[in-house]
């Protein structure tokens, strides 16, 4: 997506690191930069902040410290950006869109990376990669994430994340259900549903993300977690022929699932469904309290309920339980998962890419890397993190969401990407009110063709 507006001077601050010392600096230290004037020893490097939390300001400042002890004539500045994930994509598109405001170090979602190599912002490091001593370490669907369709190389992953359902014990059992459940099929997902429903118990049975109020959520977490495991196999590209997918059996399919949601009172209320806060509202009150059954969700929701969470659930380990997503009817390879993840990429107005990229290196380190993975709650996509003792005992879950990843797909995270998902989370959002699948998904093929062209779409052969 092109950069759109300029964003307010106190949404951001820089915090400058010279041989380990820090001071704050005002936006406006980069805001008076003048064209071609930028320091070729300063180091800056742009990151998503969460609000208040610090989680990646900390491991950045602690590498940048290391790093200017050891290069003590380099600077390094952070540029934490404070935004909602849409709109850090947007202003971090700005700041690359000129030299003059450019980070030399950007944090890219593989969800935007390749739109963000189509339109120009950034350059490949395939070069700079081959002397990487843990590029042999990254898992292959992660190296593939980052690598455009040119065969380049645009990013280092750093984390990533999969998908699985999360059930409350609790509930399941006021509705005899066990509490090992494992279903094989969508079927016997919606047969545990309708047990909750059928039940004592008040809670939800079920829910997805769902609807354009859920962005992402909605296509990552609920619609390709569906599409992925149906019979036809077909999802939404074709990277053999490099054309997007129209007229799919399982795009239906899924979407037929979603309907049946609403005509048997199987998940939340529509509102619920469109509230873009919803998600807050499921890891704070709907989970901890047994509100709700089964949710399908990512490997990070239980840093919620961590003692420095704002509402800690320390018996989360006892109540909730985890399943495997199952394909369709079971068949294929049993299950499915999607996974994502962010990495570290480098602007094409970066002022020296080689030192840019020594200070990767440094903030992607084996011990780094296990520190940040800990506090961040996230899963790592490298082989010699994975096998850290302190990685795999820093989370209940995290050696479960970690295996999961073998057989993870990825999103087709193409230039065009964006814009198809936002066609999925309409053809959902037209089903949840009332619209026919087969109608909504003539919709998004319509608008895909209209996205992409009609040279870059085929029917599905399935």
């Amino acid at each position: 997506m092109p950069p759109s507006r300029p964003f307010p001077p106190d949404r951001r601050s820089f915090l400058r690191l010279s041989a380990g010392v820090a001071a704050v600096l005002p936006l406006s230290a980069l805001a008076g930069c003048s064209g071609g004037s930028r320091d070729s020893n300063t180091i800056r490097i742009a990151f998503q902040q969460f609000g208040s939390g610090t989680i990646k300001q900390q491991w950045i400042s602690t590498a940048a410290q290391e790093f200017s002890a050891e290069h003590p004539e380099l600077v390094v500045e952070l540029v934490p950006i404070v935004a909602s994930e849409n709109d850090y994509f947007t202003k971090n598109e700005l700041l690359m869109s000129s030299p003059r405001t450019s980070p030399d170090l950007v944090y890219e979602d593989s969800f935007i990376l390749l739109s963000d190599v189509g339109a120009g912002y950034l350059q490949p490091i395939t070069d700079l990669v081959e002397g990487f001593e843990h590029w042999d370490d990254v898992a292959e669907a992660s190296k593939e994430a980052v690598t455009g369709e040119d065969g380049e190389i645009y990013g280092i992953p750093i984390t990533t994340d999969t998908r699985a359902l999360w059930f409350h014990r609790e509930v399941f059992a006021e509705a005899g259900l066990p509490e090992d459940w494992q279903p094989g099929s969508w079927e016997e997902i919606l047969e545990a549903a309708r047990a909750i429903r059928d039940s004592d118990s008040e809670a939800i049975p079920f829910f997805m993300f769902a609807g354009t109020p859920q962005g992402e959520k909605a296509s990552m977490q609920g619609f390709e977690m569906l599409l992925y495991g149906t019979d036809d196999g077909t999802g939404l590209y074709d990277r053999d022929s490099e054309k997007w997918i129209l007229g799919s059996p399982g795009f239906v399919d899924s979407l037929t699932f979603l309907k049946t949601l609403f005509d048997e009172e199987l998940t939340a209320s529509l509102g619920q469904h469109l509230d873009p806060n919803i998600s807050e509202t499921i890891y704070t009150s709907m989970l901890p309290e047994g509100k709700l059954g089964i949710l399908i969700d990512g490997s990070w929701i239980s840093q919620n309920w961590t003692d420095s969470a704002a509402r800690p659930w320390p018996e989360w380990p006892d109540v909730v339980g985890l399943a495997d997503m199952p394909t369709q009817d079971g068949a294929g390879t049993g299950t499915v998962t999607l996974a994502g993840g962010w990495g570290l990429s480098i602007p094409q107005y970066v002022t020296d890419r080689e030192i840019a990229f020594q200070f990767l290196q440094k903030l992607v380190s084996t011990e780094t890397l296990v520190d940040y993975a800990q506090a961040d709650n996230h899963i790592t996509v490298r082989a010699d993190v994975a096998e850290n003792e302190e990685y795999l005992s820093y989370s209940p879950a995290v050696e479960y969401f970690t295996d999961l990843l073998e057989t993870a797909y990825y999103r087709p995270a193409l230039p065009a990407y964006p814009e198809v998902s936002s066609a999925l989370q309409e053809a959902m959002e037209a089903v949840m009110t009332g619209t026919a699948p087969e109608t909504a998904a003539a919709a998004y093929d319509a608008a895909v063709t209209d996205i992409v062209g009609p040279e870059n779409v085929q029917e599905a052969t399935a």
